[in-house]
């Protein structure tokens, strides 16, 4: 494939559980390669316990077997042989929808009794060409078509277009009026995770507060993807400093960089001044710094200490998004940005050694670990590169 046209596929879902059950009987899983994404909902007959397991073995079975190359009509047989179906209604187990996007917008939509997906398009809902097949006696919809930067598909659980009926609405929401709401709100939300969230508050207010059933929403949204570079403490060796910051400047996307001793040596071979930002002065992190040709320059492990708190614990955003100082910004930046490079020098920092301060260069590489594994759970793509 031709890395020009390898875009990033950003993902998210959310679900709520009907009411007075303890478990959603909606799964979804998510499965990313190099090449492609590969999306299944699944939606359990009925609800609670054995919903949730229908649902959940449907979506593992889906995953699995396309990940080691299996047909859809494998998928199809496999599952309608290994779940059983509902005697008393004679209906389907488990519904689902399959959503596979490549690197380069090629989609493929596979539909099983779910509610019709939602294509959309420049922020427009766009009408999806699909044909009907039969495959194990099942009646499936297949849909082929090419996304570009931009677009967004979003796969619902029938309780999202049942949701208020017999009782803020007499038929429900309707597959309509989700189309028209997602058009509205796709405007300036603008995250896999926004419109999720805010489709499932939606939702949540229809039914008030009440869930009658299940309700899942998956999102898939593909764009060109956002590039970051960080660095953070000087190289082993001295002799590497230059060679630091030609990698730095070389990236594409933002840069940032972390700690004091890396930034004088970035503005050194840059021959240029830092400024404090007296606006990110705060009684516990240190202010960040403006140097040109950077977007942010921060003071290293208590700041980088206090970023992998906010990342763990402020999962709403509340304080992130509140407030600016130098964690604030960037825990910010890095969530905003899909594909992530860090940049980490070995160099032991002399300050680090005075026994006040029982900081060392191995408490550095630990956050960063962290760091590194907690925005990998979050979708995206990140690399270590050691000085």
């Amino acid at each position: 494939m031709n890395t020009s046209t390898k875009y990033f596929i950003e993902t998210g879902y959310s679900s709520l559980t009907k009411h007075g059950e303890e478990l959603c009987g909606d799964n979804v899983e998510i499965l990313k390669t190099e090449d492609n994404v590969v999306a299944v909902l699944a939606d359990g007959l009925g609800s609670g316990v054995k919903a949730n397991i229908l649902s959940k073995m449907t979506a593992k079975i889906v995953v699995t077997m396309l990940e080691k190359g299996a047909t859809l009509e494998e998928v199809v047989e496999t599952i309608t042989d290994s779940l059983p179906l509902c005697q008393k209604r004679n209906l389907a187990y488990s519904t689902f929808t399959i959503i596979q996007i490549n690197r380069d917008g090629a989609t493929y939509v596979v539909e099983f009794d779910n509610p019709a997906i939602f294509y959309l398009q420049s922020g427009k809902i766009t009408p999806v060409q699909s044909e009907e097949v039969e495959i194990c006696g099942k009646r499936i919809k297949e849909s082929r078509f090419l996304m570009k930067p931009g677009d967004a598909l979003v796969a619902v659980s029938d309780g999202v277009i049942h949701a208020g009926i017999g009782e803020v609405l007499n038929l429900g929401w309707q597959w309509d009026n989700v189309a028209e709401y997602l058009q509205r709100i796709s405007k300036t939300k603008g995250t896999a995770e926004d419109i999720c969230r805010w489709l499932l508050t939606t939702c949540e207010q229809l039914y008030a507060g009440k869930p009658g059933d299940d309700v899942t929403v998956l999102t898939l949204q593909l764009r060109k993807p956002r590039t970051l570079t960080v660095a953070v403490g000087p190289p082993h060796d001295q002799n590497d400093d230059p060679k630091l910051v030609e990698m730095i400047m070389q990236e594409t996307g933002k840069k940032v960089v972390c700690g004091g001793t890396t930034s004088t040596i970035v503005s050194k071979q840059l021959g240029r001044e830092i400024e404090v930002d007296i606006n990110t002065i705060d009684p516990v992190i240190p202010p960040t710094g403006r140097l040109r040709g950077i977007d942010l320059v921060t003071e290293g492990i208590i700041t980088l200490s206090k970023t992998l708190e906010y990342l763990k614990n402020d999962q709403d955003g509340s304080e992130i998004f509140s407030k600016d100082n130098g964690a604030t910004l960037l825990a910010r930046v890095l969530l905003d940005s899909d594909q992530i490079k860090f940049i980490v020098g070995r160099a032991i920092n002399p300050a680090h050694q005075n026994p006040e301060l029982p900081l060392d260069l191995g408490l550095k590489l630990q956050i960063v670990n962290e760091i590194t594994e907690l925005l990998k759970s979050k979708g995206k793509e990140v690399t270590l590169h050691y000085f």
